[in-house]
């Protein structure tokens, strides 16, 4: 066996002797972690497991039987105990009494929090009565690739046979619900001997008398799909075989960073947009293929699938031959309104009365032929995770239609899953969005303590953001601290020297590949030096202009074509100094450059303003803590300067303060935060002093 052949195939990860330290509850979270580590079982999300456990009834002292099931919302590859809702079996058996049949469906959800176990908060999902009717143990549902490629074929349930016999069985398409729960009833009840079956378009059901068993089974089951389909399809062209080249590397990164942010303009006026690129292999072979645009438009099956990419993606009109990024541009407007007639369409084709109005008709997922795939969404983890499940769908459409013939999921049934009622309440049940939430910032300086400060709090208000520095060692403990504290999809970091106009425009493509676009900079790097001008060189003179206006005015030209090719506006706010604004002896390099700074951000917002760009500044003064600056060679020039000991600094610019109070970085992150949220929305061209009164520095 070839060491590829050895790579497709999934391992077996059980531990017996983990396994054995655990009780069922944790054998079940242990077996649901495996399953969900590997995206070729399952997707994020998607899928879900079960174990059915005697425990104490709290009420009666007797031992019951409890279904432990993945919640609402869930995720097998990242749940926790808590993530499992519990509910006793008697009680959810009792509910077949209750059903009414299809046409009342959805009645039964609100029927599952009084089956509940223990006061166990976690909601029950819809998938529930699907793992509570079988009579088994245990049951995994997942998403594998492999299988429901074969639940997509026209010809699913002969291959199906062809592929397992009779271990394994199959049931047509039925939304998941209670009546689907009773269909698998029904098969268990008349096919004891089998292992699992297979749901059309939708995925696999798997069983075992123990966790392990159930795992392993699951794993086989996936295994044969895989092997077989190798067999299958090996010396085809997947596809039909290439149809345009595929660009080199950082050709296709400046494709997307010029496409992205306009697509993203054209699409987040409303809602603010947030995106992700994939040029993997799987998606390169799929958009470069002679079968992408009859594939594409036949949408997804797997309903898990279906409700995260849309009822199909856009498919973008370039050559990659040519590679005319301006024509490509320029085609936008009509391929982006020509998608949104065509969902406003399947809407009206396919509503019902009391369907909930119609949602935001642009595309989620866009497919550029020798690029790769584009997805957009709220925030960046949704995402990333549509991207995800398109690949999966891609993985599914490769198989399916190498064998046989691919077969998306019904018009209606799609509407009828992405319109659900339920789905309908799912959704206004999440928290509201929060300040920043869909805005996308980049900070220089963003590994000092300003910049520290100031990721954090855009990073609290649900921004994502891009720390800038030039010091790259602390950089990354930078964005490792917050990946830990915010999540990895909210934090990017990239090196860059301010100074250096090749470095800044690669920071951007950096922010634009991560993230779609932008909305805010904070331009924060900087540096100090304090000598009387007699003594001041040249150097040092140049040093500062260099970076604390040069440097300001990079970033900012970058940040004005970016935002102007966007068309969504943007919010500047440079962080400067009291010594721009009053002047200080000993430190005439510095107070200049400071200056300058400032005088910049007035004439970027006369020139912003028509375009929606807003540009403000924020004048901190001694703000020690932290700080790179305060903690080199100008914190002795600073002491020297006013004949005190370094460690006497911060009392000392307290007591000549107005308001006798230390400025701390969170201070002018509050500062800065207020110029790049919507409370500012009416200001441009301001100074904000967080000096703690400081009566020579006041504006006016």
């Amino acid at each position: 066996m070839s060491d590829a052949t050895d790579a497709a195939r999934l391992k077996n990860l059980w531990d017996e002797a983990k396994a054995s330290t655990l009780d069922e509850p944790g054998k079940l979270l242990y077996r649901s972690n495996l399953l969900g580590s590997d995206k070729r079982i399952t997707n994020y999300g998607g899928g879900n497991t079960s174990a059915k456990v005697v425990q104490r009834d709290p009420l009666t002292g007797e031992d019951v039987s409890v279904l432990w099931v993945k919640g609402s919302g869930g995720d097998v590859g990242s749940i926790r105990l808590d993530g499992f809702a519990t509910l006793y079996q008697s009680k959810l058996n009792q509910l077949r009494g209750l059903y009414r049949g299809v046409a009342h469906e959805d009645e039964m959800v609100g029927y599952l929090p009084h089956c509940t176990f223990a006061l166990n908060p976690r909601a029950a999902s819809i998938d529930t009565p699907l793992h509570a009717y079988l009579p088994y143990a245990h049951v995994d549902h997942m998403h594998p690739d492999a299988v429901i490629a074969i639940a997509a074929m026209r010809n699913g349930r002969e291959i199906a046979a062809r592929v397992y016999g009779d271990e394994i069985g199959w049931l047509g398409w039925r939304r998941p619900g209670f009546e689907l729960g009773l269909e698998l009833a029904r098969f268990a009840a008349e096919d004891p001997d089998a292992k699992g079956v297979i749901l059309g378009s939708h995925g696999l059901f798997t069983w075992g008398d123990t966790a392990e068993d159930c795992y392993a089974t699951t794993l086989r089951i996936i295994n044969r799909a895989i092997e077989w389909f190798e067999g299958e399809l090996s010396g085809q062209p997947a596809f039909s075989g290439e149809a345009v080249p595929t660009l080199p590397p950082e050709t296709r990164r400046a494709v997307a960073a010029r496409l992205m942010p306009a697509i993203r303009g054209r699409i987040g006026a409303e809602e603010a947009k947030v995106g992700h690129f994939d040029d993997g292999a799987a998606v390169l072979e799929f958009v470069g293929s002679r079968d992408l645009r009859k594939l594409a438009a036949l949408g997804t099956s797997c309903p898990d699938h279906f409700l995260r990419t849309k009822i199909r993606p856009l498919v973008l009109d370039f050559d990659p031959a040519t590679g005319d990024v301006d024509a490509l541009v320029g085609s936008l407007d009509g391929a982006i309104s020509a998608y949104r007639e065509d969902y406003a369409g399947y809407y009206e084709r396919c509503r019902r009365p009391g369907s909930p109005a119609m949602r935001d008709p642009n595309a989620v997922i866009y497919l550029v032929p020798g690029v790769g795939m584009l997805s957009f969404a709220k925030d960046k983890a949704t995402a990333r995770i549509a991207g995800e499940f398109y690949v999966n769908a891609i993985n599914v459409m490769r198989g399916a239609s190498g064998v046989d013939t691919y077969e998306g999921l019904p018009e209606q049934e799609a509407f009828d899953i992405e319109y659900w009622l339920l789905e309908e309440a799912k959704l206004q049940r999440m928290p509201k969005p929060k300040s920043l939430a869909g805005r996308i910032a980049l900070v220089t300086g963003g590994a000092g303590g300003i910049g520290r400060a100031t990721a954090a709090r855009l990073l609290a208000e649900g921004a994502c953001v891009v720390l800038a520095d030039i010091n790259a060692q602390s950089l990354e403990a930078t964005r490792a601290e917050f990946a830990a504290s915010f999540g990895a999809d909210q934090v990017r970091a990239t090196v860059m020297n301010v100074t250096s106009e090749a470095e800044v425009t690669k920071s951007f493509v950096d922010a634009l590949v991560d993230y779609g676009g932008l909305d805010i900079l904070v331009s924060n790097a900087g540096i100090a030096s304090a000598a009387p001008v007699e003594d001041t060189t040249l150097e040092v003179w140049e040093r500062n202009l260099s970076i604390l206006a040069t440097g300001y005015f990079l970033v900012s030209r970058e940040a004005f074509r970016l935002f102007r090719h966007q068309k969504l506006g943007g919010s500047v706010i440079f962080v400067a100094s009291k010594n721009g604004l009053a002047a200080s002896a000993g430190a005439s390099a510095y107070c200049t450059a400071k200056a300058a700074e400032i005088h910049l951000a007035r004439c970027l917002a006369l020139e912003g303003a028509e375009a929606g760009i807003r540009v403000n500044t924020v004048n901190p003064d001694a703000v020690l803590r932290g700080s790179q600056i305060w903690s080199g060679e100008w914190r002795e020039q600073r002491a020297a300067s006013s004949k005190i000991g370094t460690d006497e600094l911060e009392a000392h610019y307290r007591n000549r303060s107005l308001l006798k109070r230390s400025v701390f970085p969170e201070d002018i992150a509050e500062a800065i935060y207020f110029f790049a949220s919507d409370l500012s929305m009416k200001s441009t061209g301001n100074i904000l002093n967080v000096d703690a009164g400081n009566a020579i520095s006041f504006t006016r």
